[in-house]
């Protein structure tokens, strides 16, 4: 074609071009405003249980710890270890690394804990350990040298680790009576140590597993928890827990939080749960015809509460039998336990628990719990 309408070479190459530029302007202008809800699946914070048979064989704490924070709000999460869960008779992720019979000095000195960090990549270890160290008369210095060892690599596979190590619950056994006081001056040098280990983008939190913990009531033979123990010990990492939750913690994809991405590492402040309290309910024993199961309310808002009352559904054919800690009251299927008159206030992060036995089979019951507070 000639004349004025005529396109020349050059310009229709020069307007293929700008079509082409426009197409990929609008495409990325697509993906980049994808909301976040679309983008990669959201990474679940890894929790590492770490320690020996007090953690794993079966460590039921593990399963109580998993079930209160999910009940709080925190579901985004996945325990991780390198073992199985090992039964305790409630849906929970048993993932763990409690090794039975272990000493902390032993997986230190044989550099253990590299291949378990390197198969579950935590971001938060959460470790009870040295029981058989204290037992077989280690001295604290040394369990220490080890602990600062562990927290090297720690730090090597993830340099934002946060990391919750307890003071050991007591021992009261004949076969070795001089551990109770050997595990309190052990426990004693756990926080000078801590202190001097713990740094800014790694923080080491110390969390009292010791105080409040008796062997007489809380273990079945002086060293192991009971499911009163187990109870305990939950109750103790649960608020600590929550507060790492509540952190700035490293991943690699998008989360329903707030995603920013500084010097080229990407890291995800996950939001605290809404809300002014939570609930869970929890099978800690069973047998032909019946169960028991503790009734837990935890103050998740900033105020004590005065009273507060915990609501689930019951199973088929079930019925609350007995209460303690709490009274119990239920409407066709719907169960609702009460503070008791001396349990009503319960301080903020803090926790109140009952006690129910229930007439009925728990074996397929998955109850949701919801909660009041006043």
């Amino acid at each position: 074609m000639t004349g004025p309408d005529a396109v020349k070479p050059g310009v229709a190459r020069r307007a293929a071009l700008a079509a082409v530029l426009s197409a990929l302007t609008l495409l990325c202008g697509f993906l980049i405003t994808v909301p976040t809800s679309q983008a990669a699946a959201a990474a679940p914070v890894r929790i590492m249980p770490l320690g020996d048979s007090i953690t794993g064989s079966p460590g039921c704490w593990r399963a109580l710890l998993d079930v209160d924070l999910k009940a709080a709000g925190y579901t985004n999460i996945d325990f991780v270890g390198t073992l199985p869960s090992q039964g305790c008779g409630i849906p929970h992720d048993g993932d763990n690394e409690g090794h039975g019979g272990l000493l902390v000095t032993n997986v230190a000195g044989q550099n253990q804990l590299v291949p378990w960090l390197q198969a579950t990549s935590p971001d938060v270890v959460v470790m009870h350990f040295g029981t058989n160290d204290v037992w077989s008369n280690i001295a604290p210095a040394t369990i220490l040298a080890a602990y600062g060892k562990l927290v090297d690599q720690m730090r090597a596979q993830n340099p934002a680790m946060r990391i919750l190590i307890a003071k050991l619950i007591p021992m009261g056994t004949p076969q070795c009576a001089d551990c109770g006081q050997r595990v309190v001056a052990f426990n004693a040098a756990i926080q000078p140590w801590a202190t001097s280990k713990t740094t800014a983008a790694s923080p080491i939190v110390v969390v009292d597993q010791w105080t409040g913990f008796d062997t007489a009531t809380d273990t079945y033979d002086g060293v192991h928890p009971n499911a009163s123990g187990d109870r305990k010990i939950a109750n103790r990492w649960f608020p600590v827990l929550r507060d790492a939750l509540g952190g700035v913690l490293p991943t690699t994809t998008t989360t329903g939080g707030t995603t920013t991405t500084t010097g080229g590492t990407t890291t995800t402040t996950i939001p605290p749960p809404t809300g002014s309290c939570a609930a869970s309910v929890t099978v800690v024993n069973r047998w032909q015809g019946g169960f028991q199961a503790d009734v837990v309310f935890r103050n998740t808002s900033t105020v004590a509460s005065t009273a507060w009352s915990v609501r689930f559904s019951l199973g088929g054919g079930m019925s609350v039998a007995q209460a303690w800690n709490g009274t119990a009251t239920t409407s066709g299927s719907v169960a609702t336990v009460a503070n008791a008159a001396w349990n009503g206030s319960v301080a903020p992060a803090g926790s109140a628990t009952a006690g129910i036995i229930v007439n009925g089979d728990p074996t397929s019951w998955t109850p949701s719990a919801s909660c009041t507070k006043s």
